[in-house]
């Protein structure tokens, strides 16, 4: 079954792909059927650079448990980052 689940944002970054580093402006996470991953569905996360077209993509396929982690583990370390060092959060 899929869900169609998808969120798309505007980000700013940089990924890493096959030909090295690029700058990354767009996010897509979803939750469907994975391409590679051994699991019936995985919370699916895209980095791209439409700009640079379709090599400028860093792709990831997690298991809803490796996605929830993942999601408090990133949250946990902003929060833990010295105030000073994180002006755009919110105290």
């Amino acid at each position: 079954m899929c869900t169609y689940q998808t969120t798309s944002l505007g980000v700013r970054g940089s990924g890493k792909g096959a030909g090295g580093w690029f700058a990354l402006s767009d996010a897509t996470v979803y939750f469907d059927h994975p391409v590679h991953a051994d699991a019936p569905h995985t919370l699916n996360i895209d980095l791209r650079n439409p700009a640079r077209g379709p090599a400028a993509r860093v792709a990831v396929e997690l298991d809803p448990a490796s996605a929830r982690d993942l999601a408090r583990a990133i949250l946990a370390t902003l929060e833990e980052a010295p105030a000073p060092l994180r002006p755009d959060m919110k105290p």
